[in-house]
């Protein structure tokens, strides 16, 4: 298996408004491994310099370069380096188990591809910068419904995660119920616990912390 000694380079955007290069950030971090932040500035289509695009395949941000080998997508890059750089060594990312594991990537999955809404109508710029935007449409409030029904059937009563010991997906799960949280508008005060503690959580911390250009 790939690993040892060969140097690691995370593609983000320039602004790190992503949640998909927090999420690959968050990982690495947790894992212990020192890795090089390089931005490409989206706004200027740099994502499809012939270069860059041959390095992606997908031309999208995250891109993770270990040693010759690239990845692109950040679910996949995250497997990617539990797998690459395995437990007991390093910290996991996934749990152990294999229905929760697989319940995780459930997870991670789902925050990618449903919940439109709340992703235009509360975008990162509320989680990254603070923006305050205009009251949930009808839609992104049944959306937001359905992410509450979602997570208080997922979260465990009195857990701080998901799964006993903290995931990546916590993080990911903890980054949409933000979008909603550090916005102020209504959620079950549960979910607003959880996501507080995961934003507490050092990794977390540290690229919250990155300096962005506004």
């Amino acid at each position: 298996m790939a690993g040892g000694d060969e140097k690691l380079i995370l593609y983000g955007d320039k602004e790190l408004a992503s949640p998909y290069v927090m999420s690959v950030a968050v990982a690495l971090a947790e894992k212990g491994l020192p890795y090089e932040l390089k931005r490409i500035d989206l706004s200027r289509k740099e994502n499809l310099d012939d270069t860059y695009r041959t390095r992606s395949l997908t031309a999208r941000v995250p891109t993770l370069v270990h040693g010759d080998f690239s990845l692109s997508e950040s679910s996949a890059i995250d497997e990617y380096l539990e797998e690459a750089f395995p437990p007991p060594r390093h910290a996991a990312i996934y749990p152990r188990d294999t229905r929760d594991r697989a319940r995780a990537r459930q997870v991670q999955a789902w925050v990618r591809s449903d919940l439109m809404p709340i992703r235009i109508e509360r975008n990162t710029t509320v989680v990254f910068f603070g923006a305050r935007l205009k009251p949930l449409s009808a839609e992104a409030q049944e959306s937001a419904l359905r992410l509450f029904t979602a997570v208080e059937a997922l979260l465990p009563k009195g857990a701080e995660n998901l799964f006993g010991d903290w995931c990546i997906a916590d993080t990911d799960l903890a980054l949409m119920l933000n979008r909603l949280a550090l916005h102020e508008d209504v959620m079950p005060d549960r979910l607003a616990r959880y996501a507080r503690h995961q934003w507490s959580r050092p990794s977390v911390k540290a690229w919250l912390a990155r300096e962005r250009p506004r």
